[in-house]
């Protein structure tokens, strides 16, 4: 049984990060309420299930990267992502203190990678590190199909305005051609959804995902339309937002971020 990560901005709101920037924390004042982490250790999520994972081969996929920025013709040009045409990538967004969705995604992707191969699984990252440009969306769900995925997940954190704050996981509508993982990515996105809430204690999304308890299904995002394995998107939270970039300048809370993501899709793969 095979799994694929992928990792990605699906908002495209927010400035251009500049490129391999990261920023202290963002000051504590924030319109959204102070969330706490679950004491303990972070990975505890995971580390109990021992090697359940052992023979998967997961396919992470980090969204953006960081020289996207400078790369802006390459990146722009539009490629089929199933019912339309959309840009090749995008830059992501960035918290007001310049750090950028793309090294949040990839820090995340590598932590989650790590916790995967402690479980047994075989890992394998769609872009070495945060200074190269792309992959397209359509690679992103094809490294997922090549490895005949048993789940695929993209990262992402998103730019939405400041008011703002929480996660919410984004599921696929069928289009025709993905309509036979829709089902079971609904069952992921649910499973992805309870474990993050868990495991690192952020809410819901204020601006959509209290609507409609967290699963968002959209049409328009080519790393759901182009996918054959089931798959979801997860919006960490808001980088505009100063609480939510409070907490995605924290390494801990990232190793949290990172544990809840892993302990959902093992739940999900083994039926736990």
């Amino acid at each position: 049984m095979l799994l694929a990560l992928t990792a990605g901005c699906s908002s495209g709101a927010g400035a251009v990060a500049a490129p391999g920037a990261v920023a202290a924390p963002e000051p504590s004042t924030s319109p959204g309420p102070t969330t706490s982490v679950p004491a303990g250790d972070p990975t505890a999520l995971v580390t109990a299930a021992g090697g359940r994972l052992r023979g998967k081969v997961v396919v992470i996929d980090p969204g953006h990267d960081g020289a996207n920025g400078r790369r802006s013709r390459q990146i722009t040009r539009k490629v089929w992502i199933g019912n339309g045409r959309k840009a090749c990538d995008t830059t992501g967004t960035q918290t007001n203190a310049g750090y950028p969705e793309s090294a949040f995604t990839f820090d995340v992707a590598t932590r989650l990678a790590t916790l995967l191969r402690a479980q047994g699984a075989t890992v394998v990252l769609t872009r070495p590190d945060d200074h190269g440009v792309g992959p397209c969306i359509t690679e992103r769900a094809a490294a997922g199909n090549r490895a005949h995925a048993d789940a695929a997940i993209s990262i992402h954190a998103d730019g939405a305005p400041s008011a703002g704050y929480g996660f919410h996981v984004i599921i696929p509508r069928g289009i025709g051609r993905n309509d036979a993982i829709v089902a079971p990515s609904r069952r992921l996105g649910g499973t992805v959804r309870d474990t993050f809430r868990h495991g690192t204690g952020e809410p819901l999304s204020t601006y959509t995902g209290t609507r409609t308890g967290g699963l968002v299904a959209r049409s328009d995002l080519g790393g759901l339309n182009l996918s054959d394995v089931p798959k979801v998107f997860i919006e960490c939270g808001n980088m505009r937002n100063p609480a939510d970039a409070r907490r995605f300048t924290s390494p801990l809370w990232r190793q949290r971020a990172a544990g809840a993501l892993a302990a959902g899709l093992t739940d999900y793969l083994t039926g736990g």
